[in-house]
């Protein structure tokens, strides 16, 4: 199945970021709303700021418009603004976009757990995203990164806990 783009990315315009501010907050709504469902059909967790430049999301190879670097950093910052981004590191060169916040990772998470009775069952890292039992759901491939985060939120709301175990590190829930 293919990804379908919205209408905007036909139109040339859209590549770039206009000056008047109603038209600019639309269009960064755009903007965001496409990276976030590029991003999750193609289960892209984290990339850098050079690999968004360079993927499809950002330049329309059959128009051959491209959105500027500078423009790209406005949608990034706008989508860390709405708690769909993380920076990964200082220079912000590459980061965590999140289509799913980890709260509601963790929801589908523990969802899946309740429906198949496995409370005060342990579960690696590796079972949990990788294992047969998980492969029709969601979160069945998730980044390391997000399920710890997703986990975590689990973990304050005291339904699970991160363990260690001998071959890395694995999850209780409660």
């Amino acid at each position: 199945m293919s990804f379908a783009w919205p209408w905007q990315y036909s139109f040339p315009p859209f590549f770039t970021l206009q000056p008047n501010g109603e038209t600019r907050q639309k269009q960064l709504a755009a903007w965001c709303a496409l990276a976030l469902a590029y991003s999750r059909r193609h289960r892209l967790p984290a990339m850098t700021v050079r690999e968004a430049q360079d993927s499809p999301l950002f330049a329309n190879r059959r128009l051959q418009r491209k959105l500027p670097l500078e423009s790209i950093q406005v949608v990034l910052e706008e989508l860390r603004k709405n708690g769909n981004l993380e920076w990964l590191d200082k220079n912000k060169t590459s980061f965590l976009i999140m289509w799913r916040r980890p709260e509601e990772w963790g929801k589908l998470i523990y969802q899946w757990v309740s429906k198949n009775g496995l409370t005060n069952s342990v579960f690696t890292l590796y079972e949990l995203v990788s294992g047969d039992d998980t492969a029709d759901e969601e979160f069945h491939g998730l980044d390391e990164a997000m399920l710890l985060r997703a986990l975590q939120a689990l973990q304050q709301e005291h339904k699970a806990e991160i363990i260690t175990l001998d071959d890395g590190r694995g999850v209780k829930f409660f």
